[in-house]
């Protein structure tokens, strides 16, 4: 992972309205994977989404990757079965998650385009929904932004919905993380820091900026960001309901693969929420990771983890957003 000066800037940000819900959420199954119908179709009944809104598709359930061929008759039939008003996908499965040089997230937001990703290891094509006020990023932007509900086996798949659909309109009490580590290479987000802390601070959320490498023995995350390789005693941690956490590094979202980098994958299991890796090397461009200031700002304001996560990355193409789409624990409780 290369080193680079580029710096991301938060803009103006508004305060969130009600935006994405159950009826705007296409979920898709993969139907040759038995985990991903098992999962899919109890995350459409847990979030009351309707069968017109539940795509069947059929993909290889023994590769990590698609060929851009291969994922182009998928992303099309997709599309002739997804109805006008969908603004997002929920993607009811771990693997695959590449798409040639993108994540499969991103394939499917934007249809698959190495202007996204490739080179690699410069700036690549940016997203216009990136701190986007836009409600409807299909009906705006042409783009449905689309989130793996990521877990290897029904249980764990389970306790992530769960989590997501219990943290809904509960303004948990909880504390930012915000980690400056040792590793100077992947420690480049942490010169946004001091713009997160201001935002958390406004919203009256208690946050720890602190200059380590690991945390332990706490059981209130709400949010944390840390830039590693691999980040240790996960396992000694708490994670309130609609936790996001993300480590800063090359292979994140190579969910599966052996790469010496942990996997975002580690984060939910642990009992986070919602994380983000990159699925080919991306270097260090901060533009190509979360920035904490903008995730914050949308997800305290209300807005639904897959429009916050999505929309604090400008340039998304190679990252993979894992999670429950639909978490909105800052967004007050529609009456049935």
């Amino acid at each position: 992972m290369l080193r680079c000066s580029l710096v991301i800037s938060a803009m103006t940000i508004s305060p969130a309205v009600f935006s994405l819900d159950a009826t705007q959420l296409a979920v898709i199954i993969n139907s040759n994977d038995s985990l991903s119908v098992q999962v899919g179709e109890y995350y459409a009944a847990q979030r009351r989404i309707s069968f017109q809104n539940i795509i069947r598709v059929k993909l290889p359930t023994n590769r990590t990757e698609l060929t851009p061929d291969e994922f182009g008759a998928i992303k099309h039939a997709v599309d002739s079965k997804t109805r006008s008003s969908i603004q997002a996908f929920a993607l009811a499965w771990a693997i695959p998650y590449r798409v040639g040089c993108m994540s499969i997230t991103s394939a499917f937001a934007f249809g698959y385009d190495p202007a996204f990703c490739e080179p690699g290891c410069k700036p690549t094509r940016p997203s216009p929904y990136f701190n986007s006020p836009s409600q409807r990023p299909f009906t705006h932007f042409g783009i449905r932004p689309a989130m793996a509900i990521a877990g290897l086996s029904f249980e764990q798949s389970k306790a992530l919905i769960d989590r997501g659909v219990n943290a809904d309109g509960s303004f948990p009490e909880g504390t930012a993380y915000l980690l400056s580590t040792s590793d100077e290479t992947r420690n480049v987000r942490s010169s946004v820091y001091p713009l997160a802390k201001r935002v958390f601070a406004k919203e009256k959320i208690r946050v720890f900026a602190l200059k380590r490498n690991d945390i332990k023995f706490v059981d209130d995350v709400l949010f944390y960001f840390t830039g590693l390789a691999n980040v240790t005693h996960l396992e000694t941690l708490g994670f309130v309901p609609g936790a996001i956490a993300d480590h800063l590094t090359s292979s994140g979202g190579r969910l599966t693969e052996s790469s010496g980098q942990m996997s975002a994958l580690r984060w939910l299991e642990a009992g986070a929420t919602g994380s983000y890796g990159t699925v080919v090397e991306p270097c260090n461009l901060l533009q190509k990771f979360p920035n904490p200031a903008v995730l914050a700002s949308r997800y305290l304001k209300g807005e639904t983890m897959i429009e916050a996560y999505w929309k604090s990355v400008a340039m998304p193409g190679q990252g993979l957003f894992i999670g429950e789409p639909l978490a909105a624990p800052f967004r007050t409780k529609k009456s049935d």
